[in-house]
C-alpha cells in the first residue's frame, strides 16, 4: 500500500514538473514574439524617420532655403607673439625674485662651466625681421606679412549673398547639393579656389559657426539661406594660386571684422583667437 502510494506522488511531481515545462516554453514563445514584434516597430520608427530626414534635407536644399558651406581660411602665425609689457614686467620681477633667494650654485660647477670651449651656442647670427617687406608695402596678398598674427583669406566676387549680383567680399563659400557631409562641400569651395588640399587641414568635421540669413531690406530679392563655417589651415606653404574671383586679400581679425561691418559682432565671437 506504502509504495502504491509512494508512486503516485512520485508520478504527480513528474506532471507538475511537464506543467512547468510548458508554462516556460509558453513565456519563452511569447517573450521571442515581443521582442520581434519590438524590433520590427522600431525598424519602421527608424525608416521613418530617415524619410523624414531625406524630405527634410531636400527642403533645405530647395530653392526656399539653401545650405551653404563657408571655409575660414587662415594662416597660423610664423614667429612668437611679442609678449604684453604687463605680463614682461611681471616675468621680470619675478626673475629678480627667485635671483634674490635660490641657492647659489658651488665654485665648481661655475668654473667648470666657463671652462668649456666656445661651442654653436655662442655663434654670432642676425636675427631675420619681424616686419616683412610684405608689412611696409601693406600687401594685402602676401602671406608674408603679420608673421605674429593669425591671416584669413577673403575672396572679392559674385556670391549668393550678393545683392543684384554685384561682387562682395566673401569667405570660400559653395552651396549645398549632393556632397556626402558639409565638410566635403566646404572642401570643395576650397578646392575650387586654391585648387590642390595637400596644404591644407581642415580642423574637425563639425562646424564652427552657423548663422542664419535673411533678405533684408535693400535684398528683397534675395532667398533666405543657412551658412556653416569650417575652420581650415595653411600648410607648409606661404603662397597660393587665388582662382575664380576677382580679387582677395589675407587680413588678420581686426581687419576682417571692417569688411563684414553688420556680421562684426558674430564674427568676433566666432573668431576666438
Amino acid at each position: 500500500m506504502k509504495l502504491y502510494i509512494h508512486i503516485l506522488r512520485e508520478r504527480e511531481r513528474e506532471r507538475e514538473r511537464e506543467r512547468e515545462r510548458e508554462r516556460g516554453t509558453i513565456f519563452s514563445n511569447l517573450l521571442v514574439d515581443l521582442n520581434l514584434f519590438g524590433l520590427t516597430k522600431m525598424q519602421r520608427s527608424c525608416t521613418t524617420l530617415a524619410r523624414c530626414l531625406i524630405r527634410t534635407r531636400g527642403f533645405c536644399t530647395s530653392n526656399s532655403d539653401k545650405i551653404v558651406a563657408s571655409v575660414l581660411f587662415e594662416r597660423l602665425p610664423v614667429v612668437v607673439p611679442k609678449i604684453d609689457p604687463v605680463v614682461y614686467a611681471f616675468q621680470e620681477f619675478s626673475f629678480r625674485w627667485r635671483q634674490q633667494y635660490r641657492r647659489a650654485y658651488p665654485d665648481d660647477f661655475l668654473k667648470k662651466s666657463d671652462a668649456r670651449g666656445k661651442g654653436d651656442y655662442q655663434i654670432d647670427y642676425v636675427p631675420a625681421p619681424r616686419v616683412t617687406d610684405a608689412d611696409k608695402t601693406n600687401d594685402k596678398r602676401s602671406l608674408q606679412r603679420a608673421l605674429d598674427r593669425r591671416l584669413y583669406l577673403l575672396l572679392y566676387g559674385k556670391t549668393i549673398a550678393a545683392p543684384d549680383g554685384k561682387s562682395v567680399w566673401h569667405f570660400p563659400e559653395k552651396v549645398y547639393e549632393s556632397e556626402e557631409t558639409l565638410r566635403k562641400c566646404a572642401e570643395s569651395a576650397l578646392k575650387s579656389v586654391i585648387g590642390d588640399l595637400s596644404n591644407t587641414y581642415f580642423v574637425g568635421n563639425a562646424p564652427m559657426g552657423h548663422m542664419v540669413l535673411q533678405p533684408t531690406e535693400n535684398a528683397q530679392d534675395l532667398q533666405s539661406f543657412k551658412r556653416f563655417f569650417f575652420k581650415s589651415q595653411v600648410i607648409a606653404t606661404n603662397k597660393y594660386k587665388i582662382r575664380k574671383c576677382e580679387d582677395f586679400v589675407w587680413v588678420t581679425k581686426d581687419e576682417l571684422l571692417e569688411y563684414f561691418p553688420e556680421q562684426a559682432d558674430f564674427l568676433n565671437k566666432m573668431i576666438i583667437s
